[in-house]
């Protein structure tokens, strides 16, 4: 069974090597001592959300911090290609349920889109606590699936400002069930064009995914006009929470992240 994984701040991990102590301290480490019941001469590794991951064995457990001796300090570097999961603001939490899968599945990064039929929606104070615990359910997520790097969730969106991602990203698929060609199709026919030639340096990919209600005409011509292509995922129509993760699994293996 792989060790679990505790999240310590970005850059607290760079002075470590085999042989140091790291002490871990704070709400990770009260929940590492006090929920997972850790204990001295168990294995577990300590990641920093940013790439690095300390492998060590417990040496001891205090009132709120855990004390790791290190036997291995590894970088993990980000990939080239990265999938960044676009989703529209949904009731019933069903947008939430889609960025912690897709993180468990393997997205880079998440955008919250406040679109046309959005029945949520996140204005002042409000906007900020739902980030917050977007950021919040995303890192749980990462932690879950031992990852090293916690996928960043980004500044909610308008359609304007989805436009302009849109035209900054190298591939944008907007996922609607009246597309023709199937995600598949896109996909490769990217991937075998120039999207696929390496050592091109960093390049995004954005996964578009409507709420619950779908997304309108005019956004899917605006988005387009922008330079996104639409794309059916599959013979049924998935619910907001389904879709982006779904995507997420077959754009993995056939971009060959899996």
């Amino acid at each position: 069974m792989s060790n679990p994984v505790f999240f310590a701040s970005p850059g607290t991990l760079d002075q470590q090597g085999p042989g140091s102590r790291f002490v871990l301290q704070g709400a990770e480490a009260r929940h590492a001592v006090t929920v997972k019941r850790i204990a001295v001469g168990e294995s577990v590794d300590i990641a920093d959300g940013a790439g690095k991951r300390l492998t060590g064995t417990v040496a001891a457990v205090g009132q709120g911090e855990l004390t790791v001796e290190c036997s291995v300090l590894e970088t993990e570097e980000r990939p080239d290609l990265r999938l960044i999961l676009v989703q529209a603001l949904a009731k019933g939490d069903r947008d939430e349920l889609a960025a912690e899968t897709a993180t468990e599945l393997g997205i880079d990064a998440v955008i919250p889109w406040q679109s046309e039929r959005s029945i949520v929606r996140w204005k002042g104070e409000r906007a900020a606590k739902a980030h917050a615990k977007w950021q919040s359910v995303v890192t749980a997520a990462a932690k879950q699936a031992r990852r090293a790097w916690i996928p960043e969730v980004r500044a909610a969106v308008d359609g304007a400002g989805l436009q302009a991602a849109v035209a900054a990203a190298d591939l944008a698929i907007i996922l609607h069930e009246d597309a023709v060609r199937p995600l598949r199709t896109v996909l490769e026919t990217w991937r075998d064009g120039d999207g696929g030639t390496p050592g091109r340096g960093p390049r995004e990919i954005l996964l578009i995914v409507g709420p619950e209600g779908g997304i309108s005409p005019r956004e899917v011509t605006k988005l387009c006009s922008a330079g996104a292509v639409t794309a059916l995922l599959g013979h049924h129509v998935l619910r907001s929470s389904t879709a982006g993760p779904a995507a997420t699994v077959l754009a993995s293996d056939i971009l060959g992240r899996w």
